[in-house]
């Protein structure tokens, strides 16, 4: 891109750092790839360990002190990733609030929703258990 040496290229600002990492794994299941690195934050480590608790990836790793990258190791049945799809919900612009009577269902139970609660980051599932509503932040099936 132009003329800039690329540690300049690298620098830029994020308006949405977990569609990054959605978009980071959906691109990353497309080419095969064994594994993606992901910047680090609390927030996408719990949604990374949901994705594992959920069988849609085989490893979870924080790797580096002062700069963390999340590194997930993806699953593949043949040559086909086992995450068909993910989907961005609750966005910087807009988000996506729900109580935990209105939780949705994702594929009919076959997909996980990710919720932020009160008490952490948990799936659809968990949330409804516990009778906790709170911001929807991705599909993934």
């Amino acid at each position: 891109v132009g003329g800039q040496p690329a540690r300049a290229r690298a620098r830029f600002d994020m308006t949405d750092p977990i569609s990054d990492m959605l978009s980071r794994i959906r691109n990353a299941g497309h080419a095969l790839l064994p594994t993606v690195a992901v910047p680090h934050s609390r927030m996408k480590e719990s949604i990374a360990n949901i994705l594992k608790k959920e069988g849609y990836v085989s490893d979870v790793a924080v790797e580096g002190k002062t700069i963390k990258t999340l590194k997930l190791q993806l699953k593949y049945q043949g040559k086909k990733n086992v995450i068909e799809g993910m989907r961005r919900i609750s966005k910087p612009g807009l988000r996506h609030y729900v109580g935990a009577t209105k939780i949705p269902r994702v594929r009919g139970g076959l997909g996980v929703a990710v919720i932020s609660t009160p008490e952490g980051v948990m799936t659809g599932t968990q949330a409804r258990k516990k009778n906790l509503g709170g911001e929807v932040v991705c599909y993934v099936w």
